[in-house]
Parts: C-alpha cells; sequence; structure tokens
C-alpha cells in the first residue's frame, strides 16, 4: 500500500528552525520516500506503507529526544498494491 504522512512539530519558532524540526527534516529526507514537501508550518511524505512506518517511526523518536513537546501527525491511504 503507498500512504502519505503529514505532520508538524512543536513548539514552533518563527525566527530559527528549533534543532526538532531540523531532525524531522533530516530524518524525511534520508528515508526512502518520494514527493517530500517540508514545510515551516507542514511536512508531507509519501511512499510504500513500510518506508513510510519505518520514517513515521524515526520521526517521533528523534524529533522528542530533539526537544519536541507535540507532534501532530495525520497518515493516509493513497494507494494499494504498490510498497
Amino acid at each position: 500500500m503507498r500512504l502519505r504522512v503529514e505532520f508538524t512539530t512543536e513548539p514552533f519558532d518563527l525566527d530559527e528552525a528549533p534543532a526538532h524540526a531540523l531532525v524531522a527534516r533530516q530524518v524525511i529526507e534520508a528515508a526512502e520516500l518520494d514527493a517530500v514537501d517540508v514545510g515551516p508550518f507542514g511536512n508531507t511524505a509519501e511512499g510504500g506503507g513500510d518506508a513510510v512506518l519505518t520514517a513515521v517511526d524515526a520521526l517521533l523518536r528523534r524529533t522528542l529526544e530533539a526537544g519536541a513537546t507535540r507532534i501532530s501527525l495525520q497518515i493516509n491511504v493513497v494507494g494499494e498494491g504498490e510498497e
């Protein structure tokens, strides 16, 4: 199955990207995903189910370690039979 993940990490800082936001960007850009869009107020990426779930696990663990106090995410199935 093909999945899309959308997420944000907090707390926000409009003047300088916090460490947890930089870690989130690194995790998503290093994952085996495509259609990656990283922005200041939200991030999205798509890929095969296993790749997205592996990236989400790393994202949660590493951004919390880097100081995130809240992580909001949504995962949608966007295609079947693709891995």
